[in-house]
């Protein structure tokens, strides 16, 4: 996965979705990777959530399971 800061990706997550808040989304995002640190599992397989989808969609699941893809390695993932 591709680390992108929070703010980075919540900015790029508004301006491709103009209804949406950017303190909103923020604030999701940051829900999501403290869920992740706290050690949140997909509830499909088990395996962490991927914290940047799960902040976007309010599920919290793992990327496989968001997606149904195997390869995350040009995706995002929020980092701090």
């Amino acid at each position: 996965m591709v680390e992108i800061s929070i703010e980075k990706f919540a900015k790029s997550v508004v301006k491709n979705n103009p209804g949406e808040d950017l303190k909103t989304v923020t604030e999701s995002l940051k829900e999501a990777l403290d869920a992740k640190k706290a050690g949140a599992k997909c509830p499909i397989c088990g395996n962490p959530i991927w914290a940047a989808g799960s902040g976007i969609t309010g599920s919290y699941m793992c990327f496989t399971c968001t997606t149904g893809e195997a390869d995350d390695s040009e995706d995002y993932e929020i980092v701090e």
